[in-house]
């Protein structure tokens, strides 16, 4: 049997070349992020800055009117833009992975429609978990069959990036008890976005609630969302940890602009100016090398992801390869982020907590990141693949909580 030709090729971009391309962007981007941050101020013109810059395309091939980046190639920018906004940048894990998802999908006239809406610049957010511990076993929203479409119903949380979006991703079941996945315009009659995020980090990212009562979807708009990407986790994963690699480079950045502005040091330093204190040095070098340590795991985390081919006779084994690369990966880059944004304060003083240098926003938002998955587990879960070798895969959706583990 023929598998169905996809929308992906191999990848045509240069990493300098769009690092250049999306640097501007990227700079605007960071004018302002941290009066965003003190005044929970909404990043809407940023967003929409970086669709108008086809910041959404970047994994469309060029022929298609993208720019054709690998997989490393895009986690890597968006760690670029986690250094310059961890708000903006988690904004986009939802919209990133839902334009991977249709890249896997079959050629077909509906999947053609939804490549065009990302070259439009059309925004897809939602978020698939329900709260108060329901998981995909017992999952409450539905999305059932009416005539040529299909209505929505139900609450999720966590809905990331929805107050920015034009499109919803929405989790639900069918009448027989299918999964599906059912996108929905946020603008539609019965849908209701509330910002109710109470998170102490990422307090931006619109990660609070989505209702849906009795919303329509049209019938090119459900999947079955056992047709999803294969490596959906992996993707959702590893787009967080770049957000953590770029909170991991802006403690640095931000630690060594303040360690150069200090004017007297402590009387127990070793010299009259802090920004020539050994001691001091050091806590940046030991800041700078948590940064190299993350950049260096997520590009190969990247890299993993990359040789992931679901034709390939060996598809299994490269899905477990990427499963252990990002999940050490994880290990490397939340213990590097929150690290990083603790230790760099030993070289700042009293000074470096003044709200208003909000040097307190790295680990708080890193933190919040490193929570939505569990990092408790996953160094048993290495341990078990390569000394019983335990398939580290087998198991994951059958688990879930929809990866917050709320």
């Amino acid at each position: 049997m023929s598998i169905p030709a996809t929308y992906l090729q191999a990848p045509t971009a240069d990493l300098d070349e769009l690092r250049t391309q999306f640097a501007p962007a990227f700079e605007k981007i960071a004018e302002a992020n941290l009066e965003r941050e003190r005044t929970r101020a909404f990043p809407h013109e940023q967003v929409r800055l970086l669709n108008e810059a086809g910041f959404g395309t970047l994994r469309i091939p060029a022929d298609r009117g993208g720019f054709g980046a690998s997989l490393r190639q895009v986690f890597l920018l968006l760690a670029d833009l986690g250094e310059s906004d961890a708000n903006v940048a988690h904004i986009w894990r939802n919209h990133l992975a839902f334009v991977e998802d249709r890249l896997n999908a079959p050629a077909s006239d509906a999947n053609d429609i939804w490549i065009e809406r990302f070259r439009a610049g059309q925004f897809v957010g939602g978020g698939w978990t329900e709260a108060n511990n329901v998981t995909l076993a017992n999952l409450v929203t539905t999305v059932t069959a009416e005539g040529d479409h299909y209505r929505v119903t139900g609450a999720k949380f966590y809905a990331t990036g929805s107050l920015y979006a034009e499109w919803l991703d929405v989790l639900g079941r069918g009448a027989d008890g299918e999964l599906l996945t059912a996108l929905v315009r946020a603008e539609d009659p019965g849908v209701t976005l509330i910002d109710d995020w109470d998170g102490f980090g990422q307090r931006t990212t619109a990660s609070g609630t989505a209702r849906y009562d009795n919303v329509r979807a049209e019938r090119g708009d459900v999947f079955p969302a056992t047709e999803r990407f294969a490596y959906q986790g992996h993707f959702y994963q590893t787009a967080m940890l770049s957000v953590l690699t770029g909170i991991t480079r802006a403690a640095l950045r931000d630690g060594s602009a303040a360690l150069t502005g200090r004017k007297r040091n402590y009387p127990q330093g070793l010299t009259e100016v802090p920004s020539d204190d050994a001691q001091l040095l050091a806590v940046i070098g030991e800041v700078s090398a948590d940064a190299f340590a993350a950049e260096a795991a997520l590009a190969r985390a990247g890299e993993a992801l990359d040789r992931i081919d679901a034709t390939a006779e060996d598809a299994k084994r490269r899905l477990i390869a990427a499963e252990v690369a990002v999940t050490q990966a994880q290990l490397v880059i939340i213990a590097a982020a929150l690290r990083a944004t603790t230790t760099v304060f030993d070289a700042l003083g009293a000074s470096g907590v003044s709200e208003q240098r909000g040097l307190d926003r790295h680990w708080r938002n890193a933190r919040t990141l490193a929570s939505h998955n569990p990092r408790v587990y996953k160094a048993r879960i290495l341990g078990d693949f390569l000394i019983n070798g335990k398939d580290p895969v087998s198991n994951l959706a059958a688990i879930g909580r929809g990866g917050q583990g709320n």
